[in-house]
């Protein structure tokens, strides 16, 4: 299932679920339906890029956390499969923007409505 960010801040932010779910998860909030506030969005940004910078430090952690992890094909090597993965910092960068594009101009974020 997809899930749309919106805020007045910025352009909509797409994730699937399964993606979404960590963030949403670190922040307490429902996939199904939400708000972060303007006056969460501080706090939502710090609590994400602490997560965002664990997740670089550890990257073998980060890849137990994706159930889409790229595994080797036929012909490929272990190293490309391991280079072609997506960790956490990068989906989660597109919300991180918003986040920062809310807490600057005071909007909110929503989902799900």
């Amino acid at each position: 299932m997809l899930i749309t960010f919106k805020s007045k801040s910025s352009p909509e932010v797409l994730m699937y679920q399964e993606h979404a779910q960590r963030i949403l998860d670190l922040l307490h909030k429902s996939p199904t339906r939400g708000v972060i506030t303007a006056a969460e969005a501080a706090t939502a940004l710090s609590l994400l890029e602490h997560e965002v910078a664990l997740s670089k430090q550890h990257p073998d952690v980060d890849v137990e956390h994706d159930i889409h992890a790229h595994e080797a094909e036929d012909g490929e090597t272990q190293e490309h499969a391991v280079q072609q993965r997506v960790g956490f910092a990068a989906r989660a960068y597109p919300l991180l923007e918003m986040l920062r594009a809310a807490k600057q101009d005071g909007n909110d974020i929503v989902w799900g409505i």
